[in-house]
């Protein structure tokens, strides 16, 4: 971004620049533009892209003498205060992706590669947003990964760019998207991680928009005589053809092809030593009439010819002329094709416009074919335009602001966001009424940023149905109805509830939502009630939230426990899953990640196993800023059959599918979401299930002291060494309690009891030890207490401390980092060594 805060981008593999003029339109300032082909690169001068002569990169971008070229351009513009490039775009070859492409080389891979260019300048340059564009199948498609493995492309991209990217992809028809005509592409959004908190990609995809006929796009076009170029309008022409052809599309009605004739002398062929050869008919639209009351059809590149793909005119025996297609593909009016203004070319003769239209009609078609419609990339632009234009605060802004403003007063925040005085964005605005509002009660609601909404967005399931019933049982401040919109924005209607127990949270939502466009399809129904009392009369397509997370009081959990299947749990988000399950076809919840293991949700795990269980999103500690809690979110098809999981983990970046039935294999005390061969392998060398476990409470710093007199040594996680082979001293740490206290706790008992062991609690290298003599320990070092008289040998004890059966604990953990204490569950893993 410059001083002046107007934004900046580079395109790569720009072609003629059409679909990247949507940058320049709305106000982007292109800092270089790389195209191989020089007469496309001339199409981008003509348009006044670049500000210096310099921007235009006529190379291979193969070639690192092209890469220094475009970094050159980059640090020019620093000079001029331009901060950080703000987008890349990249729109790479696609012939070797294209269904359209019926003669596909083997070295196709290696164009399909180029992609790896662009991600390998995002990865240099770290543009605040990527935008790749390509065809439908572009994510599938195998490449030359950096590595030179063949991987598909968006396995590469994600590789590669989700370290410090947020990334989202999605096959949209561009004729829902406020382009005219039929489509179907493949768009790649990236945002980089700093911004996450504040903007996802999926808000900054083009709007879902009521397709256009080809009789409001193109419909008041003069009509062409053959070989006609309008007067007013140079190009608005089109190519001629053999006159003997004309007779093979004069007759078609609309949608009817040539190939329909009854005639076979209207049939598209030639005659060959007299005798008269059909022509293939490889692809069923060609020599098509198209209908006027449908979607234009795909622009292809040889659009000139009656023999492509749909081009044949409603109405008259012609292709489409190039303004025509112009409008079809949402290219403005004044982009310049050659270096002459419209009203330059229709003041030529006859003459001078033909030989002009002979020299460069082929090169404009194929440019329009190979091109984004302009209109695509325009609202992306001006969607990062506006989220750009806004402020955005940091925590620490936000509680000023709140403490500035008196915004823990319910109605001043209202009408603080009703006027939004700083231009402050959705993000914040949401952020502030949080903050505000956990401050007037504890209602152990965490905030849901846009970051993990963008990775639930992309797990949600399609309903094939024009009604949708959606219901968000915890809505706080509408964290995820933005995403709701436009995950389901081609569903004819959306059916909205929305519960909150908190009123002002229901007040708040309505004022941040006028800030918002709702869309046409979508009606929101609130309601104020607590969700696990209301009584809803219907069945949900989809239940979606962050419930809350709380343990409550006995008597608080006693109305809820009355129709829930686990009685053995108090915390509310385990009831709202519950109740999400009897109501929802379909459940899509945020939970603890302790809900894998821990056996107070033993019960629960029992009734989600039974059903489908499609994906599990595994946070980690990423999902709530500040909050130190893992977290997941669980899919659940309540009308599938147990099959295949997608496991899916942001801290390791992994997506692995699993067997829903090997991942939750009842012959272990919990869900194993890592488990793989190697886990079997080392399974099988252990003796599981023979201990069980003590953990203290009770010895806290407040009962121990450095005094070694008439005390006891307290052993502490680290006095117990790296590999477990001895005890280790540590001044400042080392603690001792005196005998008289430790005779009154529980941990008492063990001391000098020589058939238990010791391991420590909360990590990732475990270690086993014998017990040591005249030692109590605390909470955190675990006592395993054989189930029968077993006393291990000092090879078994070491095989705890080697690598293999640390990396096979991490998976028996799950990779958790927060409940890492060896509890009654996860000693089971304690395996010993078969000797």
């Amino acid at each position: 971004m410059l001083k002046d805060k107007t934004l900046t981008y580079i395109s790569l593999f720009s072609c003629a620049g059409v679909g990247c003029f949507g940058f320049k339109e709305s106000g982007f300032e292109c800092i270089a533009t790389n195209e191989l082909v020089e007469r496309r690169i001339k199409v981008q001068k003509y348009n006044h892209k670049c500000r210096f002569d310099s921007g235009y990169i006529c190379e291979d971008i193969t070639k690192a003498t092209t890469k220094k070229q475009i970094f050159d351009e980059i640090k020019r513009w620093e000079k001029l205060g331009n901060d950080k490039i703000d987008v890349l775009i990249a729109t790479p070859p696609c012939q070797g992706m294209s269904v359209a492409n019926h003669k596909k080389a083997e070295d196709e891979i290696v164009r399909n590669s180029l992609v790896v260019e662009s991600i390998h300048i995002v990865k240099q340059i770290k543009p605040r947003f990527f935008v790749f564009e390509n065809v439908s199948a572009f994510m599938k498609t195998g490449c030359t990964a950096l590595d030179g493995t063949i991987k598909a492309i968006g396995d590469v991209i994600y590789e590669e760019l989700a370290e410090d990217y947020i990334i989202a992809n999605r096959i949209l028809n561009f004729k829902n998207y406020g382009s005219n005509s039929s489509r179907t592409r493949t768009l790649v959004i990236g945002v980089s991680k700093s911004l996450s908190e504040f903007v996802a990609p999926i808000e900054l995809y083009p709007s879902c928009q009521n397709e256009k006929t080809l009789k409001e796009v193109i419909g008041n076009m003069p009509a062409l005589e053959w070989g006609e170029i309008c007067e007013e309008d140079f190009y608005h022409a089109f190519r001629i053809y053999p006159k003997e052809m004309r007779c093979w599309v004069h007759d078609l009605k609309e949608g009817q092809s040539a190939f329909d004739n009854q005639d076979e002398l209207k049939r598209p062929h030639k005659i060959v030593d007299g005798t008269i050869v059909m022509n293939q008919q490889k692809n069923g639209d060609k020599y098509t009439r198209q209908n006027w009351d449908k979607a234009a059809p795909c622009i292809h590149t040889r659009n000139d010819q009656l023999a492509s793909q749909n081009t044949v005119h409603p109405v008259e025996d012609r292709v489409f002329s190039i303004r025509e297609l112009m409008k079809i593909m949402t290219i403005p009016d004044d982009f310049k094709w050659v270096n002459q203004s419209l009203e330059e070319l229709n003041a030529l003769s006859s003459e001078q416009k033909q030989q002009l239209l002979k020299k460069e009609e082929i090169k404009i078609r194929q440019s329009i074919g190979e091109a984004v419609p302009t209109h695509i990339f325009y609202q992306v632009a001006c969607n990062i335009k506006n989220f750009m234009e806004q402020m955005h605060y940091t925590n620490n802004q936000i509680l000023k602001t709140i403490d500035e403003n008196k915004l823990i007063d319910a109605k001043k925040l209202a009408q603080f966001i009703k006027r939004n005085p700083h231009n402050l964005g959705h993000a914040t605005l949401a952020r502030i009424a949080e903050l505000a509002n956990s401050q007037r009660e504890n209602n152990a609601a965490f905030y849901t940023n846009k970051f993990i909404i963008n990775e639930i967005y992309k797990e949600l399931p399609d309903f094939e149905k024009t009604e949708i019933n959606i219901l968000e049982p915890s809505v706080g401040v509408g964290n995820f109805l933005p995403f709701i919109f436009r995950k389901y924005e081609g569903a004819a209607k959306v059916n909205l509830d929305v519960v909150d127990i908190d009123s002002n949270n229901i007040n708040i939502l309505k004022s941040l939502l006028k800030n918002q466009q709702i869309p046409d399809n979508v009606t929101i129904r609130f309601i104020h009630d607590d969700f696990l009392k209301h009584n809803f009369h219907k069945k949900y397509d989809l239940v979606i939230g962050n419930p809350p997370f709380s343990k409550l009081k006995a008597k608080e959990a006693k109305d809820y426990l009355k129709n829930n299947y686990n009685k053995a749990t108090t915390n509310t988000f385990e009831f709202f899953v519950e109740k999400a399950m009897q109501i929802g076809h379909y459940v899509a919840m945020i939970t603890p990640k302790a809900l894998l293991n821990t056996p107070e949700f033993r019960l629960t795990r029992e009734l989600l196993q039974n059903q489908k269980v499609e994906c599990i999103e595994d946070f980690g500690e990423l999902g709530f800023k500040g909050v130190l809690v893992e977290t997941i979110c669980i899919f659940i098809n309540m009308q599938g059959g147990k099959n295949i999981t997608k496991i899916k983990s942001l801290p390791l970046q992994k997506i692995v599918k699993q067997k829903q039935s090997y991942i939750m294999d009842s012959k272990y005390p919990y869900w194993l979401i890592y488990r793989d061969e190697f886990f079997d392998q080392i399974s099988s060398k252990l003796t599981f299930n023979l201990f069980n476990v003590f953990r203290d409470r009770q010895i806290t710093n407040s009962k121990t002291s450095d005094k070694t007199q008439n005390a006891i040594r307290v052993l502490k996680s680290r006095n117990i060494n790296e590999d477990g082979t001895k005890i280790v001293d540590i001044p400042g740490y080392d603690a001792y309690i005196d005998v008289d206290i430790v005779k009154e706790l529980a941990a008492y008992k063990y001391v000098n009891d020589h058939t238990v062991y010791l391991t420590p609690n909360m990590t990732y290298k475990p270690r086993v030890i014998r017990n040591v003599e005249n030692t109590v320990v605390n909470g955190s070092v675990a006592v395993l207490i054989p189930k029968e008289n077993i006393e291990l040998t000092d090879s078994q004890l070491a095989y705890f401390a080697t690598k293999e059966y640390r990396e096979f604990y991490k998976i028996a953990r799950n990779y958790q980092t927060r409940s890492l204490n060896v509890d009654a569950a996860s000693v089971y893993f304690y395996g010993v060594l078969k000797e």
